[in-house]
């Protein structure tokens, strides 16, 4: 049996796997800019890092009194999104070396994300980290999106795993939130590092408040054996 015990991992996926925020901000200027609005800033999005598009569209909707109903403006915005996933979606390279450390050692680990599933797959496809995430669960799978605990839930049902024996790594607050609800273990790297004071964080096993410039594989793997012993 691996050190790591009956330990699972259970991965967000925009922003701590990959950084895929920037194709979300410009998916989102083009929907919004092609029904008349036009100055939509990375700070506005940087607010909304963390919910689901669904969720984010919906405010969007009704702060700009725009005219679609929200399943065509999500329909528009995930559209634009995928052209851009496919193709200009880095991972972060210390997460992929965490995910190559856990492959080695057997660790059970899934993706639980507020994204699509088209979404998702079109990004571990072409990050190529479909060959070692193949468990995948996507807020449009489950009743209720992050801050809620459906997501962590339903991927720690897939793998067999009990809550207790999960560890979640994630980079924003209603994740967090959503991993301390599930009753399961959270290492926090927040996207946005001016956010990690948010009360969200405060209940994570291990908070990086420098966001991924102070994440490594190592430490986080070195990490996960002390908190199985």
């Amino acid at each position: 049996m691996s050190d790591l015990g009956s330990l699972s991992v259970i991965f967000d996926l925009d922003g701590t796997l990959v950084d895929s925020e920037p194709n979300y901000y410009e998916a989102t200027r083009q929907t919004l800019a092609a029904h008349g609005v036009q100055d939509y800033t990375w700070a506005e999005h940087e607010r909304f890092v963390g919910i689901s598009t669904l969720e984010t569209l919906a405010l969007f909707r009704e702060r700009y009194g725009l005219r679609p109903p929200v399943a065509e403006l999500l329909a528009e915005t995930n559209r634009h999104y995928l052209e851009l996933a496919r193709t200009r979606t880095p991972a972060y390279p210390e997460m992929r070396k965490l995910v190559e450390l856990l492959t080695a050692e057997g660790v059970p680990m899934a993706v639980a994300s507020g994204s699509s599933p088209e979404a998702i797959a079109a990004i571990l496809s072409g990050t190529g980290l479909d060959a070692q995430l193949r468990t995948v669960v996507s807020a449009d799978e489950v009743p209720r999106g992050k801050p809620a605990p459906d997501v962590f839930l339903e991927a720690a049902r897939r793998l067999g795993s009990a809550p207790a024996d999960c560890v979640v790594l994630e980079d924003a607050a209603p994740g967090a939130a959503a991993a301390h609800a599930a009753g399961m273990r959270c290492i926090a790297i927040p996207y946005v590092a001016a956010q990690a004071g948010a009360p969200e964080f405060a209940g994570a096993d291990l908070l990086l408040r420098g966001g991924q410039p102070e994440f490594t594989a190592q430490m986080a793997f070195d990490w996960l054996l002390r908190s199985v012993r």
